[in-house]
């Protein structure tokens, strides 16, 4: 069974990059046919899919974060990251790292960051 591990700091000043990785274990970020994506849950609101890093290495991000989002992956440490550049306040939430493979999905636990001064 996969499992995962998301690590980061927990506040980020606005205008600043939030960095988050996720720690594998129990599969190989570049097995066949996984998809390794960070999801977000701001408070009081569902969540939002911010983008995907599949078992090549191939990205793709939600358009409205486009411009801001970077996923990429650490294949020595079996672990992959996010970074939103240019944060606000409205990116404070509940950060998943997430992923699913031939039906199958495993989630972090989801780590709270939050943006403020």
């Amino acid at each position: 069974q996969v499992q995962m591990q998301e690590s980061g700091p927990g506040l980020v000043k606005p205008s600043q990059t939030l960095s988050l990785t996720c720690t594998v274990s129990g599969g190989s970020i570049t097995g066949n046919y996984y998809a390794w994506s960070w999801i977000r849950q701001p408070p009081g609101k569902g969540l939002e899919w911010m983008g995907v890093i599949s078992s090549d290495g191939n990205t793709y991000y939600n358009p409205s974060l486009k411009s801001r989002t970077s996923i990429s992956r650490d294949t020595s440490k079996n672990q992959f990251s996010l970074q939103l550049s240019s944060v606000t306040p409205e990116d404070t939430a509940v950060y998943y790292c997430k992923v699913s493979r031939l039906g199958k999905t495993y989630w972090g636990q989801g780590t709270q960051v939050t943006v403020s001064s």
